[in-house]
């Protein structure tokens, strides 16, 4: 059986990491691209089924593991241990567009189409090159036209949740509910448009 996200952050070795929805993620900072190549080729010789998404960019590499892996975590701080390389979990999170819909079966084939996305599951669509936020969707049952039907849900760890709620209530926006948190908040910028931080805390 998974581990649940508050059983993998009680395992010793993975503070590193951080539980966003179903992945777990790291970010291990780099002054350089050259500097993060040895810990990305490090990840691909670990050769793992299914292996971990790295992305490399100039002043960092973050690896997501899709499942809720303490062994191969360890092993990949291991292995950035080795590198001189720390983590920074404040740059990890997950981005995904929710969008509302009467009839999800009809609604989903669009967005694979015309983002070139692949559906996953009944109502996850999923970009397959891993470059960008998903797309899920939540069935309603009647049209809520006062509502726009369109919103980003925003998954961060769990110790960053409130100071981004904060950080978006300072920048104009406000709080439409928190009637979920600290698995959510619903916030919205001035004109009503949503979004929601989240977290794994509720999840357990």
């Amino acid at each position: 059986m998974p581990l649940t996200p508050s059983q993998f952050h009680s395992a010793d070795g993975v503070d590193d990491w951080r539980v966003l929805y179903y992945l777990v993620s790291a970010h291990f900072r780099t002054e350089s691209l050259a500097q993060g190549v040895p810990l990305a080729a490090a990840v691909a010789a670990l050769d793992t089924d299914p292996a971990p998404r790295v992305d490399l960019r100039q002043n960092g590499v973050t690896v997501t593991l899709t499942s809720r892996d303490v062994a191969l975590a360890r092993r990949i701080s291991a292995a950035a241990a080795e590198l001189g390389l720390t983590s920074d979990p404040s740059a990890v999170q997950v981005i995904n567009v929710m969008t509302d819909a009467l009839a999800i079966p009809e609604v989903l084939p669009f967005w694979c189409a015309v983002l070139g996305y692949r559906q996953i599951g009944d109502d996850f669509a999923g970009d397959p090159h891993g470059r960008g936020p998903g797309f899920d969707f939540q069935p309603m049952d009647v049209p809520r036209p006062q509502r726009n039907r369109i919103h980003i849900d925003i998954a961060v760890p769990h110790e960053q949740a409130e100071a981004r709620v904060a950080a978006a209530l300072a920048a104009g926006g406000h709080l439409v509910s928190d009637a979920h948190a600290p698995k959510w908040w619903t916030l919205a910028d001035p004109e009503g448009n949503e979004a929601c931080i989240a977290t794994w805390r509720g999840r357990e």
